[in-house]
């Protein structure tokens, strides 16, 4: 029996205030309908279409070839929406699972529960339903007197006795899937808000005389739709909580998990310790052994094991074993470090590689350049990569000196073994184990300090009202 979806996310999201479609919105790290068919696509659903409206080509372009389409151009309710996947779906044999794009948090663990006890139960429908103690704005879930699901009804349409049921709606449903398409010609909008409701299906079927079955929650978090700013909030907390204590499950320490953020796609090895304040975003993956934080912010970047990173920012870079950086080191794309390296406080590295057991300590730019192993960088190295039109490469050749002030002018190469002196600009290519010297003789005037002091001391007496303090 084939198993289906359909992810409903045709709706403006007015509440939330943004140019941005609602369910684009990220819940760490992942647009909001993206977590929805990976989870639907993890419970073995083999069709995922999603019903757009607003937003249409913006959606599309970020679930690509994972879903199939169809448009929703005018809403008109959720049995509306769901009606618009009959001409892809309607003669299919199955279960069709019905899921919002706005709940971010529902697990393909659950999806797969609801389906099992959909199947096993020979239900017609299944609901999803979760026990809140505030149940407002939400749809109530009755039942009879044996528990058997009696109907659904939204909350606008509530009677007082149907508002003081603590069980909702979680809008996520299971369905036979001819079923459903039979049940949607028959659904009406005769009620408060004048729309095509989904939970209708449920009495149509029930009046027929087929079983309608619900699945309860074990953690009603789960149900959480994203509305509005402060929903997409909670969701964010909800989703970081979730994400911290698999990563402890699996060995990592979290000092502080509820100030450590950690999105989805990030892998991180057993006995890493992370410390507060952290941010691993995108595909960041962490080897084992490594100390992280704290306020370290590493987004797409590998990291080695045993590696150490404190208060520095990681972009699009890659880290060997054993590393040390920071504290406040920046990493940008297409840094690659080999063992053992040490990046220092106040570094920039972009496009550059840096050989195993090299050290660039502190207050240096090194751009578009590939340094050699056994390497020292003294501080306030830069490589002057750009002459306003074109970057150009540094070349730096195994176990160099690079002393302290050093400019080294792009294009250069520097030999395997050379040394660099203190403060020199060197613009042309040092041989391998050669001294180069770049820089001013030094030249001392004697006594020449005191006429400086006393030609500024006559242009004062002599114009007192231009000088400035």
């Amino acid at each position: 029996m084939k198993n289906m979806a359909i992810v409903l996310a045709a709706g403006q999201g007015k509440r939330m205030k943004s140019k941005q479609y609602k369910v684009l919105h990220p819940v760490c790290g992942i647009p909001m309908v993206s977590h929805v068919v990976d989870a639907v696509r993890l419970a073995a659903c083999e069709r995922v279409v999603v019903v757009v409206g607003h937003g249409a080509e913006a959606v599309q372009a970020t679930l690509g070839d994972s879903a199939e389409y169809t448009i929703q151009a005018e809403q008109l309710g959720t049995a509306h929406a769901v009606l618009q996947a009959k001409h892809l779906l309607a003669a299919e044999e199955g279960i069709t699972v019905v899921i919002a794009g706005d709940t971010p948090l529902v697990s393909s663990d659950t999806l797969q529960a609801l389906i099992a006890l959909h199947q096993r139960e020979g239900a017609s429908a299944t609901v999803l339903t979760a026990t809140m103690p505030d149940p407002t704005g939400y749809g109530r879930v009755v039942r009879g007197a044996d528990g058997a699901v009696l109907r659904v009804v939204e909350h606008k349409d509530c009677t007082p006795d149907d508002a003081a049921i603590t069980e909702i709606n979680t809008a996520t449903y299971c369905f036979d899937n001819r079923k459903l398409f039979e049940a949607l010609g028959h659904v009406t909008n005769d009620n408060a808000q004048g729309e095509y409701y989904l939970p209708d299906v449920i009495g149509i079927l029930q009046r027929q005389g087929d079983l309608v079955s619900a699945y309860q929650l074990a953690d009603p978090a789960e149900a959480t739709g994203v509305n509005d700013r402060m929903a997409l909030g909670e969701a964010e907390r909800l989703m970081r909580r979730r994400i911290n204590a698999a990563h402890q499950a699996n060995g990592v320490t979290l000092i502080d998990a509820e100030n450590t953020y950690i999105e989805t796609g990030v892998t991180i090895g057993s006995d890493t310790v992370v410390y507060p304040g952290t941010i691993l975003r995108g595909r960041t993956s962490i080897g084992s052994d490594c100390i992280i934080g704290p306020s370290a912010d590493l987004t797409d970047t590998i990291v080695g094991s045993g590696s150490t990173i404190r208060q520095s920012v990681c972009d699009g870079a890659e880290l060997s074993d054993e590393c040390n950086v920071g504290p406040f080191a920046y990493l940008r794309p297409g840094t690659k470090l080999g063992r053992h390296v040490k990046v220092g406080d106040f570094v920039e590295l972009k496009n550059a590689s840096v050989g195993d057991n090299s050290k660039v300590p502190h207050l240096s730019y090194i751009g578009d350049a590939i340094v050699g192993s056994g390497v020292n960088v003294g501080c306030g190295v830069i490589t002057a990569n750009y002459d306003g039109y074109n970057k150009f490469v540094t070349e730096i050749g195994n176990n160099v000196f690079v002393g302290s002030n050093v400019n080294l002018i792009a294009p250069v190469k520097i030999g395997s073994g050379a040394f660099i002196v203190a403060g020199s600009t060197i613009t042309h290519n040092v041989d391998e184990n050669a001294l180069a010297i770049a820089r001013v003789r030094q030249e001392n005037k004697a006594g020449y300090a005191d006429k400086i002091r006393a030609r500024a001391r006559s242009k004062k007496e002599k114009n007192p009202d231009n000088t400035k303090s």
